[in-house]
């Protein structure tokens, strides 16, 4: 089954990571990965009421990281895996200059 997450940040820059080898995250270490890395990235939420729905916390941890960890293979194999793992989906894109996700 393909299982991909791709970044765009922006109509010329954008970030594919292939999930078909990887070992899935499972859900729980994905939703910790997160949270560690809003914090670690000093991201804040996207609503007013506070509130950060998971795919709030993908949208804004991928906006937080820019092109400089999303490039970084490690560090983006781990976001691809944890995004695709939170928001149990198989295909993702994370649309930085809409500030939406499809699946």
């Amino acid at each position: 089954m393909l299982s991909s997450v791709r970044v765009v940040i922006d109509p010329l820059t954008d970030f594919r990571f292939d999930l078909d080898e990887v070992q899935p995250m499972p859900h729980e270490a994905a939703r910790v990965w997160l949270d560690e890395q809003f914090t670690a990235l000093d991201c804040e939420p996207l609503r007013a009421s506070g509130k950060v729905l998971t795919a709030d916390k993908v949208l804004v941890v991928a906006q937080a990281a820019g092109a400089r960890l999303l490039g970084d293979a490690a560090w983006g194999g781990e976001f691809a895996r944890a995004a695709s793992a939170a928001l149990a989906k198989p295909v993702v894109t994370v649309d930085l200059s809409t500030m939406s996700i499809s699946f």
